[in-house]
Order: C-alpha cells, then structure tokens, then sequence
C-alpha cells in the first residue's frame, strides 16, 4: 500500500507542478511519507508528515533550506509548503536529486579504492557543511547543547525513545568541553547523502540544522554500519576528507551512543 495516493495531494501543489505522469516511492523512513513524481513540469521529491512533532520537524527542514539556497551546498530547492492544521499534516515539495543513498552506494561498491573514495569526499562535504556561516534565523540564544537536552527530557516524557533517564542524567552531568559551535546539518548520517556516479551530489532531511556542536555530526557520520566504518581504514579516510580529527573516543559516546538515544 503506498504512503499516499494523487487524490490526497493538495490542489496547490499539483497545479504547480502540472499533470502528474508517475510516483514512485522510495524506502520509507518513520518520520514522513516520501514519493518522487515525475510531472508535466519536471521531478519532485514530495514529503507529508502527520501529528505535531514531525510536522514542526518539516517546518524546521524548509526554514533551514531556505536560509541556505543561496550557498553552494548541494541541497534541494524548496518549492511549495503547505500546512493543513485541519488534518494535522504537512507537505512540502522539493527539487529531486537523482541519485542514490551513500549506504547504498558503499554497499554495493565493489572497488574498495571507490569505496574509500566515497567516504573521503563524505568527511570532506561535511567540513563544507561547518564551514558554511550559519545564517542568523537558526542562530539562538540557548547553547545548543543546553537546547538539545531540555528536547531530550521532553522527548524522553512524551515519545517512545531508546534512551532512559538514567542515561539523560549522565548526559547532564557528564558533558562535554565546550566546543566552537559551526552550521550543523544535525543527522549527518550515510542515508542522508545522495550519490551518483560515485560522486556526493546531494545532502536531505535538514530539520536538525542549526548553530550547534559540529561534533555531534562527525560522530553521527562515523558510526558503524556494514561496509560503511566497520574498520580504522574507513574513519580515517573520514577525517582525511574531513580535514581534522574532531573528536575522541567520549566525545563519540557522548553524541552517537549518548544523546542521539533521545531522537
């Protein structure tokens, strides 16, 4: 059964992107419904979320794209956004990227030299990603981090979530050295990154960007996955492309093991 139909696509989008020929869906995540159309007009990627918490994790995702559409990094267009609070969903209409996930890629590619290749210029898009000045509207008062806590007990009350409280206690009194905080994309993992021909052609699901701990990106980036950072090679191939080598082992536990146990 597919996550929706042409009939449950609001009329403004599908006027604006004229007859549509096709949709196709993609492997679906568990936070929104996602279908690539193929219009009179050209090829979209279009998403809906239900309920209050991932609609807002869309809203976020098209705030933090606008404010980048004017860089170079390679990131969709957004072309519509349409909240019906009636419905409790949202949509939002993107460019499509061709291409396919960075897992997916790693996982087929034979040619271990590609393979490497592929991970270098992943730690090398995200040194781009950090480098990026972080526009103003996602520039907040609250340290990041403090942010991310006070989201993580919330969650924590409210949302089935893998943490527990007496981790989130120790995320609390166990934090770690402030860092310089950069433009983070904020889930900076292999299915977030589109690949064509071997090369990186695409960044999605932007709703975690924000000013914040560049570090918790690098440590999601480098977990472990088959064929993806089950080896030293892998990782330090990451921070070649990277450029530094940002974390240590805690600060790993911290974010990938620690706080990321709460989204």
């Amino acid at each position: 059964m597919h996550p929706f139909t042409l009939h449950d696509i609001p009329n403004e989008i599908v006027d604006y992107v004229g007859t549509i020929k096709n949709i196709q869906f993609p492997r679906q995540g568990h936070t929104s419904d996602v279908g690539m159309i193929e219009s009179q007009n050209g090829c979209y990627a279009l998403k809906r979320t239900k309920g209050e918490r991932f609609c807002f994790y869309l809203s976020q995702e098209v705030l933090v794209l606008n404010s980048i559409s004017h860089t170079k990094l390679p990131v969709p267009k957004v072309h519509q956004f349409i909240e019906q609070k009636n419905e409790k969903q949202s949509w939002a209409l993107f460019d499509y990227i061709e291409g396919e996930t960075l897992r997916s890629s790693l996982w087929k590619e034979n040619n271990e030299d590609k393979r490497l290749e592929m991970i270098f210029y992943f730690g090398k898009t995200l040194s781009e990603i950090h480098s990026t000045p972080c526009p103003r509207e996602l520039v907040k008062n609250p340290l990041w981090l403090d942010e991310m806590l006070a989201q993580a007990e919330y969650n924590l009350q409210h949302y089935n979530v893998d943490g527990t409280a007496k981790l989130l206690n120790k995320l609390k009194t166990n934090r770690p050295k402030e860092c310089q905080q950069t433009f983070i994309h904020g889930d900076f993992t292999i299915d977030n990154v589109l690949v064509r021909n071997g090369m990186i052609v695409g960044v999605i699901d932007w709703s975690g960007g924000a000013f914040g701990d560049p570090r918790y990106d690098v440590s999601l980036a480098i977990r472990p996955k088959r064929k993806a950072f089950d080896s030293e090679l892998d990782v330090h191939i990451f921070f070649e492309g990277y450029g530094d080598k940002l974390i240590n082992e805690e600060d790993y536990n911290y974010f990938a093991n620690g706080l990321y146990e709460f989204f």
